[in-house]
């Protein structure tokens, strides 16, 4: 059966050393990119495996409902994997579903709405997302959820944004 190694929200999806670094974890051997967009682009796609294979991971591009499938018939096989998607609901759906995450990793999240605050240096969140996450936390098993943008920055705890919200 494979595992999560960590699960990272970041809508550049991967980028440059932070990837690197963050594939170096042990016992990682896969980066899967979950992007309904980006799997059903050809090019892009490529564009995202090939950046991937930079890293020296077998890097698979998939849908939101083909990520649901690999787990639900395969388990995710031998892979032991770094799961990123693009948005908090991406990852909150993943696990709502049974994909089974116990560290995430908040990367970057740009401002989309006026109801987006700046939680971070590199990320806005809205209190829809926020209230997801703690639910994440709280019912769904993620026990680790943390806000760094690069692997050398410090890092803020869920609790700490939630209290923005007053949550």
């Amino acid at each position: 059966m494979g595992v999560v190694n960590l699960a990272r929200v970041d809508e550049r999806l991967i980028h440059g050393q932070v990837m690197l670094t963050l594939s170096q974890r042990n016992g990682v051997n896969s980066i899967f990119v979950v992007d309904d967009v980006v799997a059903k682009d050809k090019f892009m796609k490529d564009l995202y495996k090939s950046a991937g294979s930079r890293t020296g991971q077998k890097t698979i591009v998939m849908t939101e409902e083909k990520c649901e499938f690999y787990w639900d018939e395969f388990k995710f096989k031998e892979y032991s994997c770094i799961l990123i998607t693009k948005t908090v609901t991406g990852i909150y759906n993943l696990v709502k579903h049974g994909v089974p995450i116990k560290d995430l990793n908040i990367g970057g999240i740009a401002k989309k709405g006026d109801d987006d605050i700046l939680v971070t240096k590199s990320v806005y969140l809205n209190k829809a997302d926020a209230l997801k996450l703690k639910e994440l936390n709280e019912e769904y098993g993620v026990e680790n959820i943390y806000f760094q943008a690069t692997p050398s920055a410090s890092s803020t705890s869920l609790a700490d944004v939630l209290k923005q919200f007053g949550l």
